[in-house]
C-alpha cells in the first residue's frame, strides 16, 4: 500500500499525463495544418510563376491588338461619329470577361459596372463573353442576356476568335441604337478599370458630320461595320486577358505571402506545444521517481 506522501505525487502525475495526451493531440493537429498550408503555398507559388510567364505574352498580344482597335476607331474619330439617340431602341452591351477565376475581383468589377449602368438605363441587351460574368449577371440581369459565349480566356485571344464572336453578334435580331463593349482596361501591372469601346452602325456612320470627307461606297459599310466590331472585340479581349493574367499573378503573390505568415505563426505554436509536451513528460518522470522513493 502506498504511503500518504506518495499519493499527491501520483495524482499530480496522473494530471500531467492527461495534459500530455491533450498536448499530443493538439501537436498532431498543428502538424497537419502546417503540412496543408505548406502544400497550398507550393501551389500558389507555382501559379504565380506560371502567370508571370504568361503575362509577357499577354502584354505583347495586348499591344498588337490595341494597334488594330485604335486604327479602326480612328476612322470614326475623324468622321466625328457619335452614338445615335433613337427613342424606343435598345442599347447592346457586350461584356468581355472569361471562364477562369483566382484573379481577384477582375470579373466582379465588370458586373458592378453593368449593374450601375442598368439602374441609369434599363433598356439594354447583354452579350456576355465568359462564364464568370454570365453567372454573376444572371442573378440580377437575366432578362437582359440575349447571347453568351463560353470557352473564353483559355489562351491569348486571336483575331479569328473575335471575328467568330462578331459574326454571331451582327446576326442578332434586335435593332440597336448603339453598341458598347465593356472590358478591363490595362493601366499597369497592379491596376485596371472597367472601360467602354463604342461600336457604330452604318446608319450612325452615314450621319457623321465629316462623312463626306471619306470616299466610301454604301455597299461597303456593312462589311466595314463588322470589321470594326471584330477589331474592337479583339482589342477588348486581349486587353482584358492581360488584366486577368496580371491580377492572377498578384492574387497568387498575396496568397503565397499570407501562407508564409500563417506558417510562421503555426510554427511558433507548434514549438510551444512541443515544449509543453516535453515539460509534461519530464514532470511525469520526476513524479514517478518521487513516488518510487516514498513507497
Amino acid at each position: 500500500m502506498l504511503s500518504r506522501a506518495a499519493r499527491p505525487a501520483l495524482r499530480a502525475g496522473a494530471a500531467a499525463s492527461s495534459r500530455s495526451a491533450a498536448n499530443f493531440a493538439t501537436l498532431r493537429e498543428i502538424e497537419g495544418r502546417l503540412k496543408s498550408i505548406r502544400n497550398i503555398e507550393k501551389i500558389t507559388k507555382t501559379m504565380k510563376i506560371v502567370a508571370s510567364t504568361k503575362l509577357t505574352r499577354a502584354q505583347r498580344g495586348m499591344t498588337e491588338s490595341r494597334k488594330y482597335g485604335e486604327t479602326s476607331n480612328q476612322v470614326y474619330a475623324s468622321a466625328e461619329t457619335k452614338a445615335a439617340e433613337a427613342e424606343g431602341k435598345k442599347k447592346l452591351v457586350i461584356v468581355c470577361s472569361s471562364d477562369k477565376g483566382l484573379c481577384g475581383g477582375i470579373h466582379s468589377g465588370l458586373s458592378r459596372y453593368i449593374r450601375r449602368e442598368a439602374i441609369a438605363n434599363p433598356n439594354f441587351d447583354l452579350v456576355i463573353l465568359g462564364e464568370k460574368c454570365r453567372s454573376q449577371l444572371s442573378r440580377t440581369n437575366a432578362q437582359n442576356i440575349v447571347l453568351s459565349f463560353a470557352g473564353v480566356g483559355k489562351d491569348v485571344p486571336t483575331f479569328a476568335d473575335a471575328q467568330a464572336i462578331a459574326d454571331q453578334v451582327v446576326q442578332l435580331s434586335g435593332d440597336y441604337s448603339e453598341v458598347e463593349i465593356v472590358y478591363n482596361k490595362f493601366i499597369n501591372a497592379t491596376s485596371y478599370e472597367a472601360s467602354v469601346i463604342e461600336a457604330f452602325s452604318e446608319e450612325t456612320f452615314l450621319a457623321s458630320p465629316n462623312y463626306s470627307s471619306f470616299e466610301v461606297e454604301e455597299e461597303v459599310l456593312p462589311n466595314m461595320r463588322e470589321y470594326a466590331l471584330a477589331n474592337s472585340l479583339f482589342w477588348a479581349l486581349s486587353e482584358g486577358h492581360a488584366c486577368e493574367i496580371s491580377a492572377r499573378r498578384n492574387a497568387m503573390d498575396n496568397a503565397s505571402k499570407n501562407a508564409g505568415e500563417m506558417i510562421n505563426k503555426y510554427q511558433i505554436l507548434f514549438n510551444r506545444t512541443r515544449q509543453a509536451v516535453i515539460t509534461g513528460e519530464l514532470v511525469e518522470i520526476i513524479t514517478g521517481a518521487t513516488a518510487s522513493e516514498d513507497m
